[in-house]
């Protein structure tokens, strides 16, 4: 890998956000987040990605390595990052705040969703009858109403529920 040099000259220049880089393919790289080119393609999952070094990477998912463990717990992760966001669990570092509410968030993710409280966004669609999700998860929630799924199932009667809440709520019965 490339050491970075402060004052190094920068002269090839991202047309569309300005980045500037030391090198011709670093730049033609770059393009690829503009142009939505994706020429590396996982051959298990169908994923893609934008460089070699993402799907290698990604490659750890389907193969078990977790070459990133946490010292505390012992958990593994396959990548470095997911084993940063988890040490939050132990630190109860939440460096992620909302400027309308000033709560606070583990991951930029839960801090993205949480605003839309604040916007009223539901980018989320139901297929079926159009109604709308702030969540993901709330739409494959919503989803089990039209497909029938009831993927949570009581180990003594075997009944089967569409919510965990509902399974929970039948094992205190």
């Amino acid at each position: 890998m490339e050491e970075k040099v402060q004052n190094e000259e920068k002269p090839y220049k991202c047309d569309v956000c300005m980045s500037e880089f030391t090198r011709k393919e670093s730049l033609r790289i770059h393009m690829r987040i503009h142009t939505g080119e994706k020429p590396y393609k996982c051959v298990v999952s169908m994923s893609e990605f934008t460089r070699r070094d993402n799907l290698r990477i990604h490659m750890r998912i389907h193969i078990g390595e977790k070459p990133y463990k946490c010292d505390v717990c012992m958990s593994g992760f396959a990548v470095k990052g997911n084993l940063r966001n988890h040490m939050r669990i132990h630190t109860g570092e939440k460096p992620y705040k909302c400027d309308v509410c000033l709560s606070k968030f583990t991951l930029k993710g839960s801090l993205r969703d949480h605003m839309r409280i604040h916007t009223g966004e539901k980018p989320y669609k139901c297929d079926v009858c159009m109604s709308e999700f702030a969540l993901k998860r709330s739409l494959r929630k919503h989803m089990r109403i039209h497909t029938g799924e009831k993927p949570y199932k009581c180990g003594v009667c075997m009944t089967k529920f569409m919510q965990n809440c509902k399974l929970i709520n039948h094992m205190t019965i």
